[in-house]
């Protein structure tokens, strides 16, 4: 008989155990520790039919030749940017996101928008006639595309060595299962299985497969961090569902950059490529409104420019309060106490809320002189010139830090129409001024800032 064991496996981190335990010594979470039975025997036994063992001799390096790599486009020029300009042929691709945010949608969408490849689209959530539903709901057609409902890994090559696909879709890892593993689906053994079987099949056959994954309540991939490091690259996709923007952000990417950023918008018929994010991000007017910057931010390697709201109020309850949405809460506070240290600004009785327009989250440093303007703006309730934008980083003495990119975020600000833009005082040395087509305004410090601003 084959001989087995039990094992205790935390569904957070991976970690294992010879018994149960209430708290997991790796990750520090409750309650995740599962009783899974491991066979002895076992020999992580998915047989991927069809394809044969290659054998490789170790080579010099020196002999290897290189060749660029053919890359599969995507038909989504946002996508395309995120991956590093398309699907590489053999990669195994990993998206992430939260429920309903979008993730089944955009690789649908992906894949009918793919003429001339044959795809397999596994789901493993949702019925063939739910997924033909929501084709019918995006408007498009592919002659192509093979759908089928499966859970099962083993049926899943099966599947494959009928339709012989270019590209295969799995939807999602976490409802794969092996019939070599007894433990249920979603399950650290499960996922670390599926991921290496359809890993070793990507590899041996040249065809590239997406995976969309799960994320827990800390907002990273769900299941052991193993599968993070199986797959080639990571995409996280994310956004606000009350909120119409969606962001598709590299976290790990084997073929391109981890700096690209791909923008969406969600519409009634599917994802919208955002080309021009700035001109959607800005309101279309805020003259005479109080309490609103607009500020030159970089994500990745892409600029554009985003409006900063800011509100300030006596404290009605004793307490004060601070509320951000769209940026850390803990550098307003160190924001706020610089205001008040080095600009004379008493903000410890009021309250504070400020809002990064159109729901996304920006973490460029760049925008806090934006911040502590728009703050600045609504408390002493005078607005801020229309056509004028900032960019620079506030130090914990009051000084304007320089920024990086410097010339793209001012091409932005001047493609957007802006006549006037503030920048660090130290920026401008390196700037070749003859290419600059707008009125650039040099600080040094938060004060010198304040008086172009408010005439004071």
């Amino acid at each position: 008989m084959t001989k087995t064991k039990s094992v205790y496996v935390c569904q957070n981190c991976g970690v294992d155990s010879p018994k149960w335990i209430g708290k997991c010594p790796s990750c520090g979470e409750w309650n995740t520790f599962v009783e899974e039975i491991i066979h002895k025997e076992s020999s992580s036994k998915v047989q991927i039919a069809g394809l044969e063992q290659i054998k490789q001799k170790p080579v010099l390096i020196t002999d290897i030749e290189t060749t660029v790599e053919k890359r599969i486009h995507t038909g989504s020029d946002e996508l395309n940017r995120v991956l590093g300009g398309g699907l590489v042929n053999g990669s195994l691709v990993l998206i992430g996101g939260e429920p309903g945010i979008g993730k089944s949608t955009l690789v649908l969408q992906v894949v009918l928008n793919l003429k001339g490849k044959r795809t397999l689209y596994i789901s493993g959530e949702e019925s063939v006639n739910q997924l033909k539903l929501r084709a019918e709901r995006l408007g498009f057609e592919h002659p192509d595309c093979y759908i089928v409902s499966e859970t099962s890994l083993e049926q899943i090559f099966v599947h494959i060595q009928n339709v012989k696909p270019d590209l295969l879709i799995v939807d999602s890892i976490q409802t794969i299962t092996t019939e070599s593993i007894e433990s249920s689906p979603g399950s650290v053994s499960q996922v670390r299985e599926c991921a290496a079987a359809l890993l070793k099949f990507c590899k041996t056959s040249g065809i590239p497969v997406l995976l969309i994954g799960h994320i827990n309540k800390e907002g990273s991939i769900a299941g052991p961090k193993v599968l993070e490091h199986i797959v080639d690259t990571v995409l996280q996709f994310e956004g606000d569902q009350h909120y119409m923007y969606r962001i598709l952000r590299p976290i790990k990417n084997r073929f391109g950059s981890t700096s690209e950023l791909g923008i969406f918008e969600m519409q009634q018929n599917g994802l919208r490529e955002v080309s021009n994010p700035s001109e959607l991000l800005l309101s279309q007017n805020h003259e005479g409104l109080s309490g609103v910057a607009i500020a030159s931010a970089i994500e990745g390697v892409r600029p554009f420019l985003i409006e900063v709201q800011a509100l300030v109020s006596s404290a009605a309850y004793g307490m004060p309060q601070r509320s951000s949405t769209g940026f850390d809460i803990r550098r307003l506070n160190m924001l706020l106490a610089v205001l008040e240290k080095r600009a004379g600004f008493k903000l410890s009785q009021k309250d504070v809320f400020m809002n990064i327009a159109g729901g996304i989250k920006v973490n460029d440093p760049a925008i806090d002189l934006a911040i502590i303007s728009a703050i600045l703006s609504s408390n002493i309730d005078v607005s801020i010139e229309q056509h004028v934008c900032m960019a620079g980083e506030v130090g914990l003495s009051g000084e304007i830090r320089p920024i990086n990119r410097i010339e793209q975020r001012i091409h932005e600000a001047e493609k957007l129409g802006f006549q006037k833009m503030i920048i660090p005082d130290i920026n401008l040395k390196s700037l070749n001024l003859e290419k600059v087509n707008i009125k650039l305004i040099q600080v040094k410090k938060v004060e010198e800032a304040f008086r172009v601003l408010f005439k004071r």
